[in-house]
């Protein structure tokens, strides 16, 4: 059975709340009865032993004493009676309560010089209930007799009453304010939690552009800031999701684009040279050309599984101590004729003493790439290889003259598939937008850093920092 989230709330803080009022009202009630009697029973002790201290003091004056203080107590419907050591009763004023109805419990303790005290008494004495006392008296140490007092207690029951009637009307004054508060609090909170499932059931639903009300004042406003946050993440991931399908999109449509284009060449040239319509001289050229556009094929996808390899963890560096002006030159050397296809430079700029640690054939990897992007994107300028040693760092730059990269884009081109505007022309180097990417992820697997920095017009430089 569904037992709905307000209820539960409510019945809780309406079941807490009587249960205190009652255990508190009792105790209460309790406390004041007992106040009452023991009041009472104080004001007849204090009565007992000034009779019993003057008769001591002056015996010669017993009947004006007793006479004295039978008027005194009568005004405040209060009697007192004077008993032997056999329990025979002498009543002052009135009849007083016949001294037999004590037990003989009660009347061993007298014996042994003990007050006796009884509150509420109905049954005893055969008359209205009262509160009475019982003070012995000893004569060097041997019980002859004591003093019993009795007061009724209609008028502290009234008192009680009174005071329970009270304590009743509190409760139930509390009850009803209480009552209401907690509805008014229970629905606070279930409205709070109403609208955090609203909200949850938008975002099921697809809509990541909603907010809930969220404070720090309790659990549920920090639920809320959770809420929020984790719909925050949901769009920014649902942005980047969605930019990573367009850029996939965007680089299916290129690789489409930039294998069909090889594809077709060979397959031509292949059909030409098997039905003889390539003539014998420009034969050698038709097959240069299908080596060339199969290098192509070749270069896609070997990025791609160096890519995902490096992504998966299933690369391995083997590092060792390089000396990096060599390195660069194998660099320059390798790069030069496509450099002068552009009618770019290619300088060096490193000490013979600087050296590095790194995997060798990554590094060339590395290096190739940025310097590949940086020919790519110059023209009639120069490409710099630079190395030096700062403190426990080895430092590579590749700088050159070239276009420069949009401030817009210079965090994405880390991205994989993403390519700038001015890229996304067919181009021989880097045409899939996975060198740069690759490049990030082989520094990082060297525990390096590379940054880039660049503006429009006026050229881009790559810094690598590999610890020594």
């Amino acid at each position: 059975m569904k037992f709905r989230y307000i209820y539960q709330q409510f019945f809780s803080h309406i079941s807490i709340i009587i249960v205190a009022f009652l255990v508190l009202s009792l105790l209460f009630a309790h406390y004041v009865e007992n106040l009452v009697y023991e009041n009472k029973a104080n004001e007849l002790i204090s009565y007992g032993k000034s009779i019993m201290s003057e008769i001591e003091q002056r015996p010669q004056a017993t009947e004006s004493i007793i006479n004295r203080y039978s008027s005194v107590l009568a005004t405040r419907k209060m009697s007192f009676s004077m008993f032997d050591q056999y329990g025979k009763l002498y009543a002052v004023g009135k009849q007083g309560p016949a001294i037999g109805g004590l037990s003989d419990k009660d009347w061993d303790k007298i014996s042994k010089g003990r007050t006796l005290v009884v509150n509420s008494d109905f049954k005893r004495f055969g008359q209205e209930g009262v509160t009475f006392v019982v003070l012995p008296y000893l004569d060097n140490g041997n019980f002859i007799g004591g003093i019993l007092l009795t007061s009724p207690i209609s008028g502290s029951s009234a008192m009680i009453q009174r005071v329970n009637q009270f304590i009743l009307y509190t409760i139930l004054i509390a009850l009803i304010v209480s009552f209401l508060l907690s509805w008014f609090l229970s629905r606070i909170h279930v409205n709070r939690i109403k609208r955090l499932r609203e909200a949850t059931s938008l975002v099921s639903a697809g809509n990541y552009q909603v907010h809930v009300s969220s404070s720090n004042f309790d659990e549920i406003g920090e639920l809320a800031n959770d809420f929020n946050h984790m719909v925050d993440k949901i769009n920014t991931s649902m942005e980047e999701i969605e930019s990573l399908e367009n850029r996939r999109r965007q680089f299916l449509s290129d690789v489409s684009h930039e294998m069909r284009t090889p594809l077709t060449t060979i397959s031509g040239v292949i059909e030409g040279l098997k039905n003889d319509m390539i003539p014998e001289e420009d034969k050698e050229r038709g097959i240069n050309l299908v080596s060339q556009e199969a290098k192509r094929l070749i270069r896609l996808v070997n990025e791609n599984l160096d890519y995902d390899k490096i992504r998966s963890n299933q690369i391995q560096l083997f590092r060792e101590d390089i000396q990096l002006v060599e390195l660069l030159e194998i660099i320059q050397e390798q790069l030069m004729p496509q450099a002068e296809d552009k009618n770019n430079r290619i300088v060096i700029d490193a000490a013979p003493e600087v050296m590095v640690n790194a995997d060798y054939d990554r590094l060339i990897q590395i290096l190739i790439n940025i310097t590949k992007n940086s020919i790519q994107f110059t023209k009639n300028g120069t490409i710099w290889l630079r190395g030096r040693t700062e403190e426990n760092s080895t430092i590579i730059e590749v700088e050159d003259t070239g276009i420069g990269i949009d401030p817009n884009d210079i965090e994405n081109i880390w991205r994989r598939f993403y390519k700038a505007d001015i890229s996304r022309t067919s181009n021989p180097y880097g045409e899939f937008g996975l060198g740069l990417s690759i490049v990030k992820q082989l520094v990082l697997l060297h525990n390096g850093e590379i940054n880039v920095f660049s503006e429009e017009g006026q050229g881009t430089k790559f810094v690598i920092r590999l610890q020594k």
